[in-house]
């Protein structure tokens, strides 16, 4: 038989059905118009014949069901109205037992039993257990069930229940709940007996219509195609039966007489064994979710203990996880909607409880996959970070079972479990603000080892995400360290890392977020400051020559800073055997870039050793000042000029730039004596003049003359240095000229001139004796002569240099004053 050929016959049969009811129905509502009881019931009975099929999956069943369940409807009301049968309805009910046949009979018993019981001629526990009874006698899964389910759905109002109609005389809510309970067990049984009959179909389509080897292979591989479509039909179609099997757990939920007693007592233990003893995956994962959501959240944490106690006990395909997931996601939010109730968590030991639940789960389905477990555990950390995010206790003890589970597991493989252990990771910086409280938890780190490399260090820039976002500091060196090693894959290569496959934008990134770390470490004692600048130089010494560009650099700021405190601080820190001194931090500092000349990087460490001087001359420590401008020449030399030299057009500006940082740098300090200030600013003025290009000797050598007359400073004015300087950048501007007149057959603009004039007027007005209104005018016919020469190049900047520069003057002589009648000596 192939398979679209059953699906044809399934309609075929439903439409005869449903012709069989409709036809059948047309005669019952001509009966019931002219009140003739005999005429409905014979009538009504042969409409129910038609559900007596099996023949229909339960799909197709469920639409022939509902035609004849609208059909009763309408009987029910003739039944209710007495004066037009004729029949009490204590001899109606005894009337419709005589139907032929079983199925039937009890739809007309259990229509007429809804009538009985709201007539009160009889207790509605009698007619109950009577109807409850009676309805075994259909055991097929389908047609039992559904006629269990018309059974609960009339019944479902003349429940005995406190406040009802129906309450009293003997019948109780014990009453109510045995009825309901007693139906909830004969529908489970028959629901899963509908495995047993999708077992049947499956050997039938597949032993019985596909045995034949040459009809195989128009089934797919093997023939295995067709059998496994109809059981994968069977299945999702029994499926769809749940809620009928459910909705018995719904209207005990509905009954208000079951107290947190009665439902510890009886209710709950009565369900729980019906699950278990069931030994089905479908009905036992279905059962305990129904059983979760429709009972309160206070009493399933009064009774936590045996609920989660039936947890082990089910099969070890049963999605668990969900279940327990559940569970926990409804106790949260019962915890999340008053703190009242906070205190019944503690009493019931809530943690423990599902601590050791999931404990026993893990350990009783050996082989469920470890995304499962981490799953669990995710929800337990989420439940204790909202029910207790005091317990810092509970979630590092959650942590530590998650490591013990992965314990087997050097790095994680599965990508959807590396994804929980994210989840997991991040659910503690997500609930605490504060970095630093996630960094008590001592299992932390050891979840983080099990991570593969890449997604460490998408943990890791994860982390430091919340650190900058939380604007949060660490203020200890302890914690420090805790820091660093979980963004250990960022600050230093782990094992495994591939060395080729590095992403030069991905990893400047990941240094960047480093560095700003670095910066929100901090202290306000300089003891303890101290000790986090030698933890956090601990471990990105340990970063290879990629990192320590990116990652030295903050360091040096970080403990220039503390340096300034220290310097505005009175005397040393009271009570401290080996106390935090500037000389101490400076000596650090200098270990400290001295590692940048091994990677190389040059430029940044004689940028640094010049921060350093500059601080060094704050705390007018002039020996330590003279070390670091030692150490930049040293690396100028030998470094920066070598370079310059071997790569001309590439490096050279490098090396221009270093001389200006160097020059800048020393103009700047106060702190050196005259022998030591004449050596640095002979080195200084020296290396200017052996730069190659003479552009760049020029603008050097005149930058040389700032190192000699210092404003601010008193008996640093020399003038007559000042003034060979700018003579000795004239001749190399005019050798500058020669050079580009032999060269190129011009002399090209006249810009250095310019520059040179704009430092004469510069100390002219600062009242440098040995600068003269002479010398000046003399320039500027030299300029002028420049630019009117035949082998001039005509440039429009250098003109408008300077233009502005002569504006300049004659705006100094219109100013008026002492100012005014200095400058009026220079004739433009």
């Amino acid at each position: 038989m192939m398979l679209s050929d059953a699906m044809e016959d399934e309609d075929k049969w439903l439409a005869e059905g449903v012709a069989g009811i409709q036809h059948n129905a047309y005669y019952m509502h001509r009966a019931l118009d002219s009140n003739n009881l005999r005429e409905a019931l014979k009538y009504s009975a042969q409409l129910l014949s038609e559900l007596r099929t099996s023949r229909l999956s339960p799909h197709k069943y469920y639409e022939l069901y509902m035609r004849a369940f609208d059909e009763l409807r309408k009987l029910e009301v003739f039944f209710k109205e007495e004066e037009r049968h004729g029949c009490s309805v204590v001899d109606l009910y005894e009337l419709v037992q005589h139907a032929g046949n079983i199925l039937p009979r009890l739809y007309l018993l259990c229509t007429v039993g809804s009538v009985y019981i709201k007539s009160k001629e009889a207790p509605a526990k009698d007619v109950l257990k009577d109807l409850v009874e009676m309805c075994r006698g259909v055991q097929h899964p389908i047609r039992g069930l559904f006629l269990r389910s018309y059974l609960a759905q009339i019944s479902r109002d003349k429940l005995p229940d406190i406040g009802s109609e129906y309450e009293g005389d003997g019948d109780t809510v014990m009453d109510a709940v045995e009825f309901v309970l007693q139906n909830f067990s004969e529908m489970n049984k028959l629901w899963v007996r509908m495995e047993v009959q999708c077992l049947y179909y499956y050997y039938y389509y597949y032993y019985i219509d596909f045995g034949d080897p040459e009809l195989r292979p128009s089934f797919g591989i093997s023939g295995l195609q067709g059998p496994t479509r109809v059981r994968d039909k069977m299945e999702k179609e029994r499926n769809e039966l749940r809620d009928l099997v459910g909705k018995n757990l719904h209207v005990l939920s509905q009954i208000e007489g079951i107290d947190l007693d009665l439902y510890k007592e009886t209710v709950l233990p009565r369900v729980l064994e019906q699950v278990v003893n069931c030994k089905d995956e479908l009905a036992q994962y279905y059962l305990m979710d129904c059983l979760i959501q429709v009972f309160p959240d206070e009493y399933h944490l009064q009774t936590l203990e045996t609920l989660l106690g039936a947890c082990p006990q089910l099969q070890p395909t049963v999605d668990i996880k969900t279940v327990l997931s559940q569970l926990m996601e409804r106790l949260s939010s019962y915890a999340a909607s008053s703190p009242e109730v906070l205190p019944e968590f503690l009493q019931v030991e809530a943690f423990s409880k599902l601590s050791s639940a999931i404990g026993k789960v893990i350990e009783t389905q050996g082989d469920m996959p470890i995304v499962g477990a981490i799953t669990l555990y995710v929800s337990l950390l989420t439940f204790t970070l909202r029910v207790h995010p005091d317990r810092l206790d509970y979630v590092d003890q959650v942590l530590g079972s998650c490591v013990k589970k992965l314990s087997n597991k050097p790095k994680l493989e599965d990508s959807r479990a590396t994804k929980q252990v994210v989840a997991l990771l991040s659910a503690p910086l997500e609930k605490y603000s504060d970095i630093v409280t996630s960094l008590t938890l001592s299992n932390y780190p050891r979840v983080m080892d099990h991570l593969d490399n890449e997604t460490n260090k998408i943990m890791a820039m994860v982390i430091i995400q919340s650190i900058m976002t939380n604007h949060a500091y660490v203020s200890s060196a302890d914690k420090v360290d805790v820091l660093f090693e979980l963004i250990k894959g960022l600050i230093k290569d782990l094992e495994g890392d591939p060395e080729d496959e590095l992403d030069e934008e991905d990893f400047n990134e990941e240094q960047n977020s480093v560095s700003r770390v670095i910066h929100v470490l901090y202290n306000d004692d300089p003891e303890e400051m101290l000790k986090i600048i030698l933890t956090v130089r601990k471990h990105i010494m340990a970063g290879g020559p990629k990192r320590l560009p990116f990652t030295i650099p903050p360091l040096v700021f970080s403990a220039l800073r503390l340096v300034h405190r220290l310097h505005n601080q009175d005397g040393d820190v009271a009570g401290e055997e080996d106390p935090a001194t500037p000389k101490k931090i400076f000596q650090l500092l200098n270990q400290t870039i001295e590692a940048l000349s091994y990677v190389p990087a040059p430029e940044l460490a004689l940028r640094l050793y010049l921060q350093c001087a500059e601080a060094a001359n704050d705390c007018d420590l002039e020996p330590v000042a003279y070390e670091f401008f030692t150490q930049a020449f040293v690396l100028y030399e030998e470094e920066i000029a070598v370079l310059a030299q071997s790569l001309i057009n590439k490096d050279s500006k490098a090396q221009v730039t270093a001389i200006h940082l160097i020059i800048g740098t020393l103009q700047r300090t106060h702190v050196f004596g005259v022998e030591n200030r004449d050596t640095l600013t002979h080195k200084a003025t020296g290396y200017s003049a052996k730069l190659l290009k003479k552009p760049d000797q020029c603008r050097a050598v005149y930058a040389c003359s700032h190192l000699f007359w210092v404003d601010d400073q008193d008996g640093i004015k020399d003038g007559e240095r000042v003034l060979l300087c700018l003579k000795r950048a004239l001749r190399i501007a005019n050798a500058a000229q020669q050079m580009a007149s032999v060269a190129r057959g011009s002399s090209g603009p006249v810009t250095l001139f310019v520059e040179i004039l704009n430092k004469y007027l510069y100390y002219f007005e600062k009242g440098n004796p040995q600068i003269t209104s002479a010398a000046i005018q003399g320039l500027i016919e030299l300029i002028k002569t420049e630019m009117q020469s035949d082998t001039a190049t005509p440039d429009q900047n250098s003109d408008a240099f300077f233009t502005c520069t002569l504006r300049y003057i004659q705006f100094q002589k219109q100013k008026g004053g002492a100012m005014g009648e200095k400058f009026e000596t220079i004739k433009l």
